[in-house]
């Protein structure tokens, strides 16, 4: 079978392949192109153009992108269910009188868009009915053909590992929620020292930078790019008011990324307004402005951004007294870096410049990127809130969906690095399963360290006294 080229070369600074459609007309069966851009279509007209004959095979990146977006309008087992119709129909697979020579032309083409639907989207077949689907056109293609049996057996095998890993990985996340607490629940007073601080697990910021990668890496590798769509499905005016998505989605992966950054960043201001004594606090910010450092060298912006954040919140701001006795110097560098100020342009230039490093980089070490995740998803937000899914003649938009998998494409090649650093058991046991302070644990315990300067600090910390620790 061929395997599917990486993501990398897909999709040019455009939004997409230029040379993909050489129709010399401006529309073409329901097609419609610029510049032999593929501009918009009907949604038949789309589907058609997914599905390989004789004499055609789509280019990869409509396949990605079709897929991708075509979860705006229908299921995945609806679009499936119109593959599999119109590759049996058109290439009369189902007709025993078809000539041998005729499947073996087309064959392989059916069976190299399964292994694309199946390698980019395999969440796609925790659904049954995609999987049946599956299964039924596979089939007719390796009947009475040894070599194609065992091409289909090997798509079916590598798409069913895949699913197992899936749920692997979601109760390894399940434990992990399921052990985490308030970290005031266990300790029900001011921490004491019998609790391990950070420090104590890895007195090394650059080994709790590489531990805090293996933690983005992992948990971005099972994010899959259909989530990122599905996050933002609005109701197809056209179809009666129904969304496409009514029933349950598959997989929460993405919205487990995003808590483990908020997690990281509660982690970091929980560390900080524990310690009982001044300079331990200031020893404490000192260390993760050096882990943010590490974080920022190896290209992990989404931990340094977290670390950045839970040093921001304001229970760790308001900590004047011992912000006074910390070098703050390399922070404020690494604050610049993320400004959010005019969009994050600092961060974004950056970006770009290790993105086109990384593509001619030969160690798993230079081609680590891992985006600021929250920004991603924002730019992926506004993408599609800011253009139509259909043209007014009902036509889809396809040029707004070149652009949407582009900027999902680039995600996909971050993620599938691999982490260069060893595992650390204990460290990683240790960030992502010590409890942390909830938002008013952390402010008692910053008005316990220094004391309200205010009427409202006053009030807010008797309160706090009161329901958190029954004390008045």
């Amino acid at each position: 079978m061929p395997q599917t080229p990486p993501f990398t070369a897909m999709f040019d600074s455009s939004g997409y392949n230029r040379n993909l459609y050489q129709s010399k007309e401006d529309s073409c069966g329901g097609l419609y192109y610029h510049d032999s851009t593929l501009l918009s279509g009907s949604l038949e007209a789309l589907i058609q153009h997914l599905v390989p004959n004789v004499d055609y095979y789509p280019d990869r990146t409509y396949i990605f992108t079709f897929l991708l977006t075509s979860r705006l309008f229908m299921h995945p087992y609806e679009l499936m269910a119109k593959v599999c119709h119109l590759c049996t129909e058109h290439q009369r697979l189902n007709d025993p009188g078809t000539d041998k020579s005729q499947i073996r032309k087309i064959a392989p083409k059916i069976l190299q868009l399964l292994t694309e639907w199946t390698e980019t989207f395999p969440y796609d077949f925790r659904d049954e009915r995609m999987m049946r689907n599956l299964k039924e056109l596979a089939q007719r293609i390796a009947s009475g053909d040894e070599m194609y049996r065992k091409n289909v057996q090997q798509i079916i095998q590598s798409l069913i590992r895949k699913l197992a890993s899936l749920s692997q990985y979601e109760e390894v996340i399940a434990k992990i929620n399921a052990t985490s607490t308030d970290r005031l629940t266990v300790l029900k007073t001011k921490p004491q020292s019998i609790q391990r601080d950070i420090i104590t697990v890895c007195n090394d910021p650059y080994m709790l930078a590489q531990q805090l990668t293996h933690i983005e890496l992992e948990r971005l590798n099972y994010i899959g790019p259909e989530e990122f769509v599905q996050a933002f499905v609005q109701k197809d005016p056209l179809d009666n008011d129904k969304s496409c998505y009514t029933d349950r989605k598959k997989t929460h992966n993405l919205e487990a990324y995003v808590e483990w950054f908020n997690r990281l960043s509660y982690l970091v201001a929980t560390e900080i307004c524990m310690p009982v004594k001044k300079k331990h606090r200031a020893r404490m910010i000192e260390y993760f402005i050096d882990v943010a450092r590490e974080c920022f060298n190896i290209g992990n912006f989404n931990s340094l951004m977290a670390i950045i954040s839970g040093m921001n919140m304001s229970p760790v701001s308001r900590l004047k007294k011992t912000w006074a006795k910390v070098k703050t110097a390399k922070f404020d560098i690494l604050e610049h870096q993320m400004d959010p100020s005019s969009n994050f342009y600092n961060y974004r230039v950056l970006a770009m410049k290790l993105e086109w490093m990384s593509l001619t980089a030969h160690s798993s070490r230079e081609k680590i990127v891992i985006p600021f995740f929250s920004l991603l998803i924002k730019d992926i937000y506004f993408l599609n809130e800011g253009c139509a899914n259909r043209l007014p003649n009902g036509h889809v938009n396809f040029e707004k969906f070149w652009e949407l998998a582009k900027q999902v494409s680039e995600f996909m090649t971050w993620k599938q690095v691999e982490c260069p650093f060893e595992r650390d058991r204990k460290i990683l046991q240790h960030l992502l399963t010590v409890p942390v302070f909830s938002e008013d644990a952390l402010y008692l315990a910053s008005y316990e360290s220094e004391g309200p300067e205010n009427h409202i600090e006053k009030d807010r910390w008797k309160a706090l006294r009161s329901t958190l620790l029954g004390r008045v």
